[in-house]
């Protein structure tokens, strides 16, 4: 009966230690549960913050940039490279000098190819095709006609009437001085444009290098 007794005790003393086992190892899980969780929210909460990252204004923004840059450009555009050219072509023949015409001609040629339409503002685009067409063809002829200084100096005078309808349009970044010859032309005359007050005729040159006159100063813009 003592053993029998001590059998039960025995068995039930077993039978709470699992038990007890079982509650610690639950507990234990539980709380490396609560921990997974504690350590996993800011890894969630990193994700949200990527996921609410400020938008790509910045393409937009460039492109606005880029619109505003090619109007500024168009509003800003100059006519200086073509006087500069021309202006080189024309003291050429004030000093009778067909070569360095020809020379002129083609680099002024040059320049009007250059040009980038989309430089121009749009409203003008027409008007300065057609000038810009008619000077090319007036250049090209001075370029090719080494040796033939009349020739040379009658495109140059169809030149300087594209020049000003150039000016009217656009206007120019210097003062130039809008000359007039009253013999060239059988008479009938023509203008022709100098940085200097000075009159130095490139329709005569030293033939007749102080004939003609100023008809307008033109102020830079």
């Amino acid at each position: 009966m003592k053993n029998l007794t001590l059998s039960i005790i025995a068995v039930t003393m077993a039978f709470i230690t699992a038990s007890c086992n079982q509650v610690s190892n639950k507990n234990e899980q539980s709380s490396n549960d609560t921990s997974d969780v504690s350590q996993e929210q800011p890894v969630s909460q990193s994700k949200d913050d990527d996921t609410t990252s400020a938008p790509a204004v910045s393409e937009t923004l460039n492109g606005h940039d880029s619109m505003t840059a090619g109007k500024a450009e168009a509003k800003n555009f100059s006519i200086t490279p073509i006087v500069t050219d021309y202006l080189s072509l024309k003291n050429a023949l004030v000093s009778d000098d067909d070569k360095a015409a020809a020379s002129a001609g083609k680099k002024l040629l040059t320049t009007l190819n250059k040009v980038e339409m989309k430089a121009i503002p749009a409203d003008k685009h027409k008007q300065y095709m057609e000038i810009a067409d008619d000077a090319k063809e007036h250049a090209e002829h001075i370029g090719e006609n080494v040796g033939n200084i009349h020739h040379q100096r009658e495109h140059l005078a169809s030149l300087g009437e594209d020049l000003k309808d150039l000016i009217d349009l656009f206007g120019t970044s210097q003062t130039l001085y809008q000359d007039h010859c009253p013999m060239f032309n059988d008479g009938k005359g023509a203008v022709w444009f100098s940085e200097n007050k000075e009159i130095k005729n490139p329709y005569y040159g030293s033939k007749m290098l102080t004939c003609g006159k100023v008809e307008k100063t033109i102020n830079s813009k």
